[in-house]
């Protein structure tokens, strides 16, 4: 299996696995300094044994509450090694012998890279239920390849600015322009990787689509960078992040989205995420099958199982980190028993809805850079860091 060189890592999305991707467990987990290395260890007896399905994974997807019912149902173990961002899944996998895991949870921007190293193999569309999908995700862009199919969507969420309600009014983070506000000075938080902080930054600079730069663009976007740094209180990472807009040293954070601001909020803490008006960012998790696994067929039920209306609800559900999810049958479910889910949410089947600022076309793809490499984006935040 041929492998591409892993880019760069931010040294600040570098973290121990957690048992959980709570407020709770991502706070211990990054407590502690830790190396790619130190994650736990695999050996091929585990990698082959037909009753574990291995899954490389962002941290918390094999919770008993998600996978339990599967576990139980075909009578296997699912064993998860976590990363904590696409740069560092990707060392991963430039690391990991061939048979290591059977499936993968990516980030979609980051699909045509396991592709290009031959990692992931082609679905057939047949096998999943894409027609409970919303339309807009049936025919998922970065899913597909040569017309063929390579992820099925697990799930999403959008990214715009997270805020703090005691300190800001919805009207006054409307637009990015509040990030360089005399109000915000010393108050602006920034997650530590480069594709969501510097994607919202290029949306500000009226970027639509904000990866696809050219010279100019890019030379401009380090403008718009530069300029913003006075207003920075730090760069942080995802444990970071929870606590600095608790104590409120954090007022304003661009990049990160509800993922996180529910939580936060369910837990009392005075914050919400809104679109601004030059548009916000859309993740999307992904799942896909991991070439030469020798439990196609287990990992194909497992993709299967994850779409059903009961997983989905239970993936959106989680105490923390909630997600918005696709399947439209899961939306009924939730919406039939778990009504202030449902709202919380915003996936009611009745009035206003997450699926409103995609729609209306407020939210654009967060993809890897088009016309630079990976580096030179990594670089330039590197430096801008360093200001």
């Amino acid at each position: 299996m041929s492998k591409p060189t892993a880019p760069k890592t931010p040294d600040a999305i570098v973290m121990p696995p957690a048992t959980d991707f709570s407020r709770r467990g991502v706070l211990k987990a990054g407590l502690a300094a830790s190396t790619l290395g130190a994650a736990s260890l695999w050996n091929s007896a585990e990698a082959n044994d037909p009753k574990v399905l291995n899954y490389l994974s962002w941290p918390g997807n094999a919770d008993p509450s998600i996978v339990g019912e599967f576990e139980k149902q075909y009578g296997v173990k699912i064993r998860i090694k976590e990363y904590v961002g696409g740069d560092q899944m990707m060392a991963v996998v430039n690391q990991s012998p061939p048979g290591t895991f059977d499936v993968v949870l990516a980030d979609a921007e980051y699909m045509h890279l396991l592709k290009a190293a031959d990692f992931i193999e082609p679905l057939d569309p047949a096998d999943y239920p894409l027609k409970d999908l919303f339309p807009e995700f049936q025919k998922f862009p970065l899913h597909w390849f040569d017309g063929k199919l390579y992820g099925v969507m697990l799930d999403f969420g959008y990214l715009g600015i997270s805020y703090n309600t005691k300190a800001f009014t919805p009207k006054e983070v409307s637009s990015y322009s509040v990030l360089w506000s005399e109000k915000a000075k010393g108050k602006v938080g920034f997650f530590d990787w480069y594709l969501p902080s510097m994607g919202c930054i290029s949306l500000s600079n009226g970027n639509r689509p904000p990866y696809d730069l050219d010279k100019a663009k890019f030379e401009a976007l380090k403008k718009k960078m530069f300029s913003l740094k006075p207003q920075a209180s730090g760069f942080y990472t995802i444990a970071d992040i929870f606590s600095s807009m608790t104590n409120g040293r954090a007022q304003l954070i661009p990049g990160i989205g509800e993922w996180i601001t529910l939580g936060l909020r369910t837990s009392g803490v005075p914050v919400d995420t809104i679109i601004p008006e030059e548009g916000g960012l859309q993740y999307t998790e992904s799942l896909s099958i991991v070439k030469g696994t020798s439990k196609r067929d287990l990992a194909r039920k497992f993709i299967q199982y994850s779409l059903t209306p009961r997983a989905q609800v239970a993936m959106a559900t989680k105490v923390d980190n909630k997600k918005s999810i696709p399947s439209m049958p899961a939306w009924k479910l939730l919406n039939d028993t778990k009504p202030q889910e449902a709202k919380l949410l915003r996936m009611e089947l009745k009035g206003p809805n997450v699926m409103d600022e995609y729609k209306a076309k407020k939210i654009q793809l967060r993809q890897l850079p088009k016309q630079q490499s990976i580096e030179e984006w990594n670089d330039l935040w590197s430096q801008f860091k360093a200001l």
